[in-house]
């Protein structure tokens, strides 16, 4: 798989990740504050809190991902420049 497409797949899932956990984590926190029992709102806000963190991980891949491309995509136009500038000074263009 190549690494635009693992960007494209890792961005928006790692995104929706984070979005879901802090739905669960506001959902134990409303379970404390309405008095459910304390394993069930400290079991649900670890639960989220993974989630959370998954979700963090997964974006900072993402964020590599993208990077790794910007940087080849840099790479190969100052390679291609240098070419283009090697051939002018080989090859000049006589003027008559």
């Amino acid at each position: 798989m190549s690494t635009r497409t693992k960007w494209l797949l890792l961005a928006p899932f790692s995104l929706i990740l984070i979005g879901y956990g802090l739905c669960v984590f506001s959902e134990a926190a409303n379970l404390k504050h309405t008095g459910e029992s304390f394993s069930r709102w400290f079991l649900l806000g670890t639960y989220s809190l993974v989630v959370i963190n998954a979700g963090l991980s997964l974006f900072g891949q993402a964020i590599i991902f993208r990077m790794q491309i910007e940087n080849r995509r840099t790479i190969r136009r100052y390679l291609k420049k240098m070419l283009r500038e090697r051939l002018k000074k080989e090859n000049p263009v006589r003027r008559a």
